[in-house]
């Protein structure tokens, strides 16, 4: 095991900017090391990108929806003793069956479930039992990919390239990985194994969480498929939201401080040490160590250099409101989550991740539906039951596509929704009740890199050891985490990422498993 760089001298004062779920993540790890935690986020709630609005009459999560490796929130859980049973309320897991349903333009559908067998009859009953057994031969690489990486590359921390054979277990990761053809593209394996190019989109879409077109992904984020379509994907009662409300609650249990309404304005250094954070409301909080989980985007007013030149990921237009239930009961698909797939595909992955992007002009889009896993989502009104309903659109980030979102969004959706109409989903248009819609805009206002909420792309010069540091040479005692730094982006990577920055402080792995310091009183 090599060591890797940590903050030198002492560390037991930390403060962690943002309650996203990286933050929340450090700040357990490092309250259950036994380190004084004091936790400041600029919303009255936590959660960050996965973090809550509220209607008139209901909420809604305002962020990610897609929920895999749920294990990693009992593992930051249990930094401080606590479980997910445990937590007041308790949080409440449980697995999609199917994970996704998929709608293509031919009029086919195709339930997604991580159990093989049921995946294999549904493909069976689809794309015919030959492409069942192909599914099944793309299920063990993608396994194995999945091995090969996640120990050694995805849950760990780099100072140089040179760490990804710094040890035996990397070397031999790393050479599993170049057997496995994890070098080369993920949609040629992907095609190559699969005949049915509606069976290959579903494990090939997830590449746009990396801000990549399948053609140009490199195969090892075939652990992202892997984990969508085999290791399952979960859902909590009362929304995602809940996951980042049950981590708060168990900080603050275990004596971490958690300062809501709080936005950092400035970092005191003393030379190259943070010593002092400040807040709009005029008070200052003193630190030993510092942890930064601001988007990449808004990171250098804490005093931390962005790397020039990153290329961002695509962004998202997203509208959250109500549908009439009886509306929705009569849509052609009936899941918590749906991929409505449109009948272009390269042209649509070129079109949104294209260094001169455009709007889809055939739109591939996300519907979820919250109420179909957990029906006490339910919002009850004079006129009958509503459900809270989301509608996510991936779009150019605004450096590929400087738009005038402020303008041209409403317009947008509508065009969207007249689409979804066309598509047999009748009344949407008409009952879809917006309460908030988010653009480009809305992203670049909160200070997100290039207008988008998935941050920097993960081209190979972005990629494990060249993706930004979370240890900037800068500075001596200030550690980022989020999705701008190692490992990348998504709610598993945004936990881990926390992990890792509080072994930056902690110094040793082991540590973060330490009983939680007892709070006074």
């Amino acid at each position: 095991m090599t060591a890797r760089k940590t903050v030198a001298g002492p560390a037991n004062r930390v403060v962690v900017v943002g309650a996203g779920l990286s933050g929340l993540a450090a700040a357990l790890y490092l309250t259950g090391a036994g380190r004084e935690v004091t936790l400041l986020e600029r919303a009255d709630h936590p959660g960050g990108r996965v973090g809550r609005y509220v209607g008139p009459d209901y909420e809604i999560d305002s962020g990610a929806t897609v929920l895999t490796l749920p294990e990693l929130i009992t593992d930051a859980l249990a930094a401080v003793g606590r479980t997910p049973e445990t937590c007041t309320p308790p949080l409440r897991i449980h697995p999609l069956a199917p994970s996704y349903h998929a709608k293509f333009a031919d009029g086919a559908t195709l339930r997604v479930f991580a159990d093989p067998d049921a995946m294999a009859e549904e493909v069976a009953a689809v794309c015919g039992p030959a492409e069942a057994r192909r599914y099944r031969r793309l299920r063990e690489w993608l396994a194995q990919i999945y091995a090969a990486e996640f120990t050694e590359f995805m849950d760990a921390d780099f100072d140089s390239p040179l760490d990804m054979v710094a040890t035996p277990e990397k070397r031999r990761a790393l050479a599993s990985l170049v057997r496995l053809g994890g070098f080369g593209r993920l949609g040629r394996k992907v095609g190559r194994t699969l005949r049915d190019p509606r069976l290959a989109r579903l494990f090939t879409f997830q590449a746009l969480y990396a801000g990549m077109p399948p053609a140009e992904a490199l195969a090892v984020y075939g652990a992202i498929p892997h984990m969508d379509t085999s290791l399952g994907v979960y859902f909590p009662e009362g929304g995602m939201r809940a996951i980042a409300a049950a981590l708060a609650e168990a900080f603050t249990a275990a004596g971490g401080t958690l300062e809501l309404g709080t936005e950092v304005t400035t970092v005191d250094y003393a030379g190259r040490r943070a010593e002092r954070v400040r807040t709009a409301d005029g008070r200052a909080f003193d630190c030993d160590a510092l942890v930064v989980t601001a988007d990449l985007g808004s990171i250098e007013r804490f005093g931390v250099r962005r790397r020039r030149g990153l290329r961002a990921a695509p962004s998202a237009v997203v509208a959250h409101g109500t549908v009439p239930a009886e509306v929705a009961r009569a849509w052609p698909v009936q899941a918590h989550h749906t991929i409505e797939f449109g009948a272009a595909w390269d042209k649509t992955f070129a079109e949104i991740t294209g260094r001169r992007g455009r709007l889809m002009t055939d739109p591939s889009l996300l519907l979820t539906r919250p109420v179909l896993s957990d029906p006490g989502l339910y919002v009850s009104r004079p006129d009958g039951q509503h459900e809270p309903f989301s509608l996510l659109a991936p779009c150019p980030n605004l450096e590929a596509a400087p738009l005038d979102w402020s303008r041209i969004g409403p317009a947008y959706l509508r065009e969207l929704l007249e689409v979804l109409e066309s598509r047999g989903y009748r009344g949407i248009a008409a009952h879809f009740t917006v309460d908030h819609l988010d653009t480009p805009q809305t992203w670049l206002d909160q200070g997100l890199l290039a207008g988008t909420p998935f941050s920097a792309a993960h081209v190979f010069r972005q990629t494990g050891p060249f993706r930004p540091r979370n240890f900037p040479r800068s500075s001596d005692n200030v550690v980022i985490a989020g999705c701008g730094t190692t490992p990348g982006v998504g709610v598993p990577t945004a936990l881990l990422s926390g992990k890792l920055a509080a072994t930056r402080i902690v110094g040793n792995r082991a540590r973060l498993e330490m009983k939680p310091r007892v709070p006074a009183g």
